[in-house]
């Protein structure tokens, strides 16, 4: 293990940075933000040697320095490092294994250095293979910072601003069963709400008069607030668009390569095939390399105008051997399984907070894939977002875990650790996120006294799978139902 040197004091950096970066380039914890000199496994440290619980990077997908990404890594800089218009084995090999684990005819790749570039990529596919331009999102997606992506990542142009959506793009709501246009506590039990959004879908492709070219999705959305789509969506959804001649996309940038646990692509649970895939963020354990897995079909109309692609970076030998030693260590040390098997674990408890705190209103997820929804009324399904973000900074300061918040309210406790996290690191997170919810509660029951009998006695409806019967008459221990906006400003 390497020891970590602090070149300067953490003030100083703080300085250089303000000076020199640009203020739209935000930190995790602003307002006290850490200064993280090493990692390794699922562990980060700061300058001061002291050691953090990563529960945020799905980047440093197989754990923070993996020993053999680095000798990979290190050991083909030292050898060559120059552009893919060479031959060389390790980009052809790397496309070989992406190929190998793709269903059905996705077997052409591109390399690009980011999700960004990959998802711009796939739209130039999707629209030379349609000769079409416009193309269909889902709200609150982000699939990248460049200009083309942006125009496509309601995430972003929807905040305050934001450049206005563009006319060619048609925002699809997102397929939210909790807090989105239909909710599930809003329709009778076996109410088809994949039905109702791919609805949604073919709406937009009805009203478009020159034909969409694309329609792109998360597999999972995490910026939205890991949404977990309901059943039969996405096939219903990928149906419609093609019989309208358009094209699918998945966005895999943030939750492939077996993060899911059940399987290695967050598509294939949904039964579907898309015709073009986007990866990266974990494809490289932090190194930059993304990729575009398509069919030989689209990637002929592609090469069909004459236009020559390369990319300088893109599957340089380095990044090359980087994803390979990434997807030979998935494979080798079971990560896959082994998100399966903690994931199942922390879902599991997760739910169970839901018995214990009313801030908690929904817990969803996937293997390493989680979101806990904290709400002020679990009625009315309000957000919560003062808690969350308390929540968030507590766990940092008092517990030493990382973890973040995110959705269209903030609301959302976000988990996507390294893949090696364990179930000892599981019940870590679930100490800690126990005794945030209860300091909280106790804040809230503070202000909370006070409250009319009426409304804090009122049942309570729980849509988590362990509920029985669907109503929880609230306990003695959380009758705050107020919003937390009011909590003390020192959390």
């Amino acid at each position: 293990m390497v020891d970590a040197c602090e070149t300067m004091p953490k003030a100083d950096t703080i300085k250089l940075r303000n000076k020199h970066i640009g203020k739209s380039c935000q930190l995790f914890y602003r307002s006290d933000p850490l200064k993280i000199v090493r990692g390794q496994g699922q562990y980060m440290y700061d300058e001061q040697g002291a050691r953090y619980l990563d529960c945020i990077n799905n980047v440093a997908h197989v754990g923070h320095c993996h020993p053999k990404v680095v000798e990979a890594g290190t050991r083909q800089l030292a050898t060559l490092s120059t552009n893919n218009r060479f031959l060389h084995d390790e980009l052809v090999q790397c496309a070989q294994t992406l190929a190998a684990k793709m269903p059905g005819n996705l077997s052409v790749c591109y390399f690009v250095n980011s999700g960004s570039e990959a998802n711009d990529l796939a739209l130039r596919l999707a629209r030379q293979h349609t000769g079409r331009h416009e193309v269909i999102t889902l709200d609150h997606a982000y699939h990248g910072h460049v200009s083309a992506v942006m125009d496509i990542s309601p995430y972003k142009f929807n905040q305050p601003g934001g450049d206005p959506k563009p006319d060619f793009v048609h925002v699809a709501p997102c397929p939210d069963v909790y807090r989105g246009k239909y909710r599930d506590c809003d329709y009778p039990d076996g109410t088809d709400l994949g039905q109702l959004y791919a609805d949604e879908v073919q709406r937009l492709l009805d009203r478009s008069p020159a034909g969409v070219a694309a329609f792109i999705a998360e597999s999972l959305q995490s910026c939205g607030g890991q949404i977990i789509p309901p059943a039969g969506y996405f096939q219903k959804v990928y149906d419609a668009v093609r019989k309208a001649g358009g094209v699918t996309i998945a966005d895999e940038v943030q939750v492939g390569f077996g993060r899911i646990g059940t399987h290695y692509w967050a598509f294939e649970p949904h039964g579907i095939v898309p015709d073009i895939v986007t990866v990266a963020k974990p494809m490289g354990n932090g190194h930059p390399v993304g990729a575009v897995v398509t069919t030989p079909e689209i990637a002929e109309s592609f090469a069909a105008t004459g236009v020559c692609y390369f990319n300088t970076y893109g599957g340089n030998p380095v990044s090359c051997a980087i994803a390979n030693a990434v997807m030979r260590v998935i494979d080798e040390e079971r990560l896959q399984e082994n998100a399966l098997r903690v994931g199942r674990y922390l879902l599991e408890q997760s739910r169970a907070l839901a018995y214990e705190y009313q801030l908690v209103g929904d817990v969803r997820g996937t293997g390493l894939f989680v979101g806990i929804e904290l709400v002020a009324d679990r009625q009315r399904r309000l957000p919560a977002t003062r808690a969350a973000k308390a929540v968030v900074e507590r766990m940092k300061t008092v517990h030493r875990i990382l973890v973040s918040s995110d959705g269209p309210d903030d609301n959302v406790v976000k988990l996507k650790p390294p893949m090696v996290f364990t179930a000892e690191n599981a019940d870590e997170f679930l100490y800690a996120i126990r005794e945030c919810l209860t300091y909280l509660e106790q804040q809230q029951q503070k202000e909370s006294s006070a409250a009319a009998p009426e409304v804090a006695n009122a049942p309570v409806r729980v849509t988590h799978p362990l509920a029985t019967g669907g109503i929880l008459q609230p306990s003695p221990i959380s009758r705050g139902q107020r919003d937390t906006s009011t909590l003390i400003k020192s959390i």
